[in-house]
């Protein structure tokens, strides 16, 4: 792939064909220029570039067509910058970051800001330069986040490494690096533990952004001192009230439509219906499994459901382009179509349902009537990133098993972890639980089902056990994956302790991914050898095993929308209300843990 030029190495070329007095490599005839700056549609116009990045913008540029000039007749159609995706996680999508890239360009999607934390949490410093390193080879624009909280909450779980001050220092001098991501730890930062402080004085003194994650919903003296500790954006916003705040206090309201998470409409009537300035409110995806990429798209997806719930066009367009840019420092670089940005450029029909038909990156068309048409080059991954599931033992029903306490009678009341449709959050429920031989099991009539987290970094065969609820699994049954959501251990939840053990020890077998197990068989699987996370495979082949494991889940009971996102993150314990970790039941409004059993 040929290096693009910065826009200092490429202005004797860019003045020149500006000026006609060279030709270009490329002129786009006859469009609809969006204007991002403006919020203004102008007609009938040229867009010339050169060396990847645009020269000018002008009704006519046919001074600047030379012999070698590639053409595209945009025949009125809407000239409108590459979508931007503000932030996300490349691993959520079960593929590494070249078959992400291969599937979203055809989407519109030329640039995004990824936080490569989950790799972080198995593989350490190395696994987030293995993804930078990825990233770095694509013909779109893969900026990345260096991961803040590895362990997301010290002291409530143990992850496969820690990240620490000094490796946020060192990837600060990398040059993809754009700045921090997530501060996931906001108790930390609002009560200035100085571990997570380094962090964020490491990124600010290389004037990079710092990623933030609030995910109280007090917003009060917490939230105002997260806020004062450095955090420029916060994407944990659920309702109105959550963007505003934010939006008050300077921060980025970033707001998302991914597989799982549907917080744009309660949040986007801050700009529609109160009329607040719209500049500080930014759109993304956070999480979008492969099946959604592949079926349902990317950014081109959350921009329809902006305009859906009532933004205008021109305004959710600067909500996925130069907002996104100018949050990250670089609106110099990318987000508009203007003379010296990279030549990101997308043709569309129509500015509503945004059918995405020609995809230009860096002044190469990479993609056409939803087709790619560009290479997308793979990093070759080492072993030690095919072999981080170490369980240390063959797991049986009895590592399953959970025993009653001492005073119980033939009842005993349980706390449960209470899932949330279509919302990150889960609720701490209580359930009276039948007491049988000494132990607890599972009760699906009440839909409680058990949850089990295994460790997998460091092969120390624990396994720590608890219940939860909203799934609505029946009959004989067990998932388990090892993206577990921060530390990444192995999540299984199921009714059957002999199930939950041959699942578990399956994905041991195959290093990584999803199983689903029915009655005694395997139904489903989706492979992640890549640090347990990732397949290298490409996406539509991803998205078909991952559409058999969710159908797999829907034969077991479970009627929940993308039920698979919410597992993931059943371990993620910095979420309210309650989560599980290797270390036990994890109260998320206290940070503390707690007990199963009252």
């Amino acid at each position: 792939m040929k290096k693009l030029k910065t826009w200092p190495e490429a202005a004797p070329q860019l003045i020149a064909v500006a000026a006609g007095r060279a030709p270009a490599d490329l002129v786009i005839r006859q469009g609809k220029w969006v204007n991002v700056h403006t919020r203004e549609v102008l007609e009938n116009h040229d867009i010339a570039v050169v060396d990847g990045r645009i020269a000018a913008v002008a009704p006519d540029l046919s001074a600047c067509i030379g012999a070698q000039t590639r053409v595209i007749e945009a025949n009125g159609r809407y000239m409108l910058p590459g979508l931007c995706d503000a932030h996300m996680h490349i691993e959520s999508g079960m593929l590494t970051p070249a078959e992400f890239a291969a599937a979203v360009i055809p989407h519109g999607t030329t640039s995004m800001f990824t936080d490569p934390h989950e790799i972080a949490n198995v593989l350490g410093l190395d696994g987030v330069r293995m993804m930078h390193d990825e990233a770095a080879l694509q013909p779109v624009n893969i900026f990345t986040q260096m991961p803040s909280c590895a362990p997301s909450a010290p002291g409530l779980e143990t992850t496969g490494f820690e990240i620490t001050p000094e490796d946020v220092a060192e990837a600060m001098t990398w040059p993809g690096i754009v700045g921090l991501g997530e501060m996931m730890n906001f108790p930390g930062v609002s009560n200035g533990d100085p571990k997570m402080l380094a962090e964020i004085a490491a990124t600010q003194n290389a004037n990079k952004t710092v990623g933030g994650h609030y995910a109280s919903p007090d917003l009060g003296a917490p939230f105002r001192a997260y806020v004062a500790g450095g955090p420029a954006d916060d994407h944990e916003g659920t309702c109105e009230a959550d963007a505003i705040a934010r939006m008050r206090l300077g921060m980025r309201a970033m707001v998302r439509l991914g597989s799982a998470w549907y917080d744009v409409e309660s949040q986007i009537t801050a700009i529609t219906q109160k009329g607040l300035d719209p500049r500080n409110f930014i759109l993304c995806t956070d999480d979008c499994h492969s099946g959604t990429l592949v079926n349902d798209g990317h950014m081109n997806r959350v921009y329809r459901h902006a305009v859906d719930c009532g933004c205008d066009p021109l305004v959710a367009l600067q909500m996925c382009t130069i907002n996104t840019a100018t949050h990250f420092g670089m609106e110099r670089e990318l987000g508009s179509i203007t003379p010296g940005r990279r030549a990101d450029i997308i043709l569309s029909s129509d500015l509503v349902t945004l059918p995405v038909e020609e995809v230009i990156a860096r002044g190469v068309t990479v993609a056409r009537d939803g087709v790619l048409l560009a290479d997308c080059p793979h990093y070759t991954w080492p072993q030690s990133a095919r072999q981080t599931v170490k369980l240390g033992k063959t797991l049986c029903a009895d590592d399953f098993t959970i025993s009653a306490p001492d005073h119980a009678g033939d009842t005993v009341t349980a706390r449960v972890i209470g899932v949330v449709e279509n919302q990150a959050p889960t609720k701490a429920r209580r359930a009276t639980l039948a007491v049988h031989e000494g132990t607890v099991p599972a009760d699906p009539a009440q839909d409680v089902a058990q949850i089990a987290l295994v460790e997998r970094h460091r092969a120390t065969g624990g396994v720590t056990n608890a219940f939860v609820s909203g799934f609505g699994y029946q009959g004989r049954m067990a998932i388990g994956s090892t993206v577990a959501h921060d530390s990444h251990h192995m999540i299984v939840v199921g009714t059957d302790r002999e199930m939950m053990a041959a699942c578990a020890n399956r994905l041991g077998e195959i290093g990584g991914g999803i199983s689903v197990w029915k009655d005694g068989a395997e139904i489903a699987q989706v492979p992640l050898p890549i640090a347990g996370l990732m397949s290298d495979d490409p996406a539509h082949t991803v998205a078909a095993r991952a559409a058999r494991m969710m159908q797999a889940m829907a034969e077991c009971g479970c009627t929940l929308n993308n039920a698979y996102m919410q597992h993931s993150l059943l371990a993620l314990v910095v979420i309210p209300e309650i989560r599980i970790s290797d270390l036990g039941l994890v109260d998320v409004t206290t940070f503390e843990l707690t007990e199963l059993f009252e």
